[in-house]
């Protein structure tokens, strides 16, 4: 049985400087994305597009969001099977072309995962698992650019 989830949240522009959108330099592209009962994200475009570098911008968080989701799953995966996950980060970046007409696309996101486990002789089940996880990350099933993994793995 499937079913589906919905996530809401809100994009408000903070960034009119008092004339709007009235040229191109005119505003700023300031953003608060917010959920009920979370704190809001400030966000902006990237700065190579007139964005605040001292804010998150759209492909930073698309960057995160595979990040996270490869995480959790690759965490459920370990409980799962008895792997004891001591640290987890992941240092991913993704690279995008733009296009001619000025708009663009992701060509690849690399997660570069790296695992301490309790156990170093368990080492060798973790590439399975982070295969596992790729295939169940809901976010990487939905984008059409290829997410890779080198994962590091220390006992």
């Amino acid at each position: 049985m499937s079913r589906t989830h919905r996530y809401e949240v809100s994009v408000t522009w903070t960034g009119n400087l008092g004339t709007g959108t009235s040229s191109y330099r005119a505003y700023e592209r300031s953003h608060e994305v917010a959920a009920q009962a979370k704190p809001p994200i400030a966000g902006s475009s990237d700065p190579g597009f007139r964005g605040d570098p001292e804010r998150w911008n759209p492909e930073e968080l698309l960057v995160a969001s595979l990040s996270q989701c490869h995480m959790l799953w690759f965490l459920h995966l370990c409980a799962v099977e008895k792997l004891v996950v001591t640290s987890y980060t992941d240092h991913p970046y993704g690279t995008m072309i733009e296009t001619p007409d000025g708009g663009g696309r992701f060509d690849e996101v690399m997660l570069r995962p790296h695992v301490e486990l309790a156990d170093p002789e368990q080492a060798d089940q973790v590439a399975n698992l982070h295969e596992r996880a790729h295939k169940l990350c809901f976010i990487a099933n939905s984008v059409n650019f290829p997410v890779r993994h080198q994962p590091v793995i220390d006992g």
